[in-house]
């Protein structure tokens, strides 16, 4: 008699073990099916063009422009091109999706050029009227090539990256920091703009 409990016991057990094992398996087949519906993280694109080459980006921003009301924060910065390349191939490489490569053993050429850095006061501060947040745009203009039939894929105008920032107080950051906050997000758009599928 108590052989048999034991194995009345056993039989329920084993019972309650296969309703989990089939839950377990059910609640996996569903998260499966509804994370990878029709959704991947990598790009439709890679299936045609694995490697790219970023041409190094040129500065055409015109500091000899005269000033007036509507262009007083525009603003040159040197060197703005090697950071803006700089971070365009750093976010290729963090993406996967395309890698940099020679020119000569690329399948895609991505070619751009700066045309503004601009630097816009958003508040000012009550009692002294001084610009306590500014926004940061660094705008370019790019095209990607198709290097090995050499014709153009797309072209972008005044494609944006931005940021803003504050002079004082607890989220104060430097403008050096802000610029590179802007660059970094520029980089990361013109990175989806490429391997999004056209």
């Amino acid at each position: 008699m108590g052989r048999k409990g034991l194995g009345e016991v056993t039989g329920h057990g084993e019972e309650e073990m296969m309703r989990k094992f089939f839950l377990l398996v059910t609640s996996y087949f569903l998260l499966f099916a509804i994370s990878g519906c029709g959704y991947t993280t990598r790009s439709l694109i890679v299936n045609k063009f694995k490697t790219i080459y970023v041409v190094p980006f040129v500065n055409k921003v015109d500091i000899t422009q005269e000033a007036y009301s509507a262009n007083k924060y525009r603003l040159y910065r040197p060197t703005l091109e090697t950071d803006i390349t700089t971070g365009v191939i750093n976010k290729f490489l963090w993406d996967g999706n395309l890698k940099p490569a020679s020119e000569e053993a690329a399948d895609l050429i991505l070619k751009g050029e700066l045309v503004e850095f601009r630097k816009d006061p958003l508040r000012y501060s009550k009692d002294n009227n001084e610009v306590e947040e500014y926004r940061v745009n660094v705008v370019v203009n790019i095209s990607l090539w198709d290097r090995k039939e050499n014709k153009s894929v797309w072209e972008e105008k005044n494609f944006t990256g931005d940021t803003t920032y504050f002079t004082t107080g607890a989220q104060a950051k430097s403008e050096d920091t802000a610029i590179s906050e802007a660059t970094s997000d520029l980089a990361r758009r013109i990175v989806e703009r490429t391997v999004e599928q056209w």
